[in-house]
């Protein structure tokens, strides 16, 4: 069985940025697309994966909400992995984000590319 091609997606746009939404929504065709998605938050980025915080964020009006794109990627088993240093900063423990969700180094992101991985940043 052939390996499914890699997509790392860099997020560091927050909750009132609408690249965030495009970041997203590219992710989600990703996972539409056969692709093995992942996405690395960093910066305000990693605000989306507070629980909570996406509930009543809808960016762009023509994308789904934002609590129902970030839904569907952990939803596929795709990776969503956050910045050590990013969520230190702003206080938040594994605790305080959504099921599933990991945070790491950049290590992990790297380990991809070197397999390989496209990657995209917003």
């Amino acid at each position: 069985m052939e390996e499914k091609k890699k997509l790392v997606i860099v997020i560091t746009r927050g909750l009132d940025d609408e690249r965030a939404s495009v970041a997203w929504s590219i992710a989600n065709g990703g996972i539409n697309s056969g692709l093995d998605v992942t996405v690395f938050l960093t910066s305000s980025g990693v605000d989306w994966v507070r629980k909570g915080a996406a509930d009543s964020v809808h960016l762009n009006p023509m994308d789904p909400p934002m609590k129902d794109m970030i839904q569907k990627v952990s939803a596929s088993g795709s990776k969503i992995l956050v910045c050590p240093p990013c969520a230190k900063v702003r206080g938040y423990s594994q605790e305080d984000l959504l099921e599933g969700v990991i945070i790491t180094g950049s290590g992990a992101m790297h380990e991809l590319i070197k397999q390989g991985a496209a990657t995209l940043s917003f």
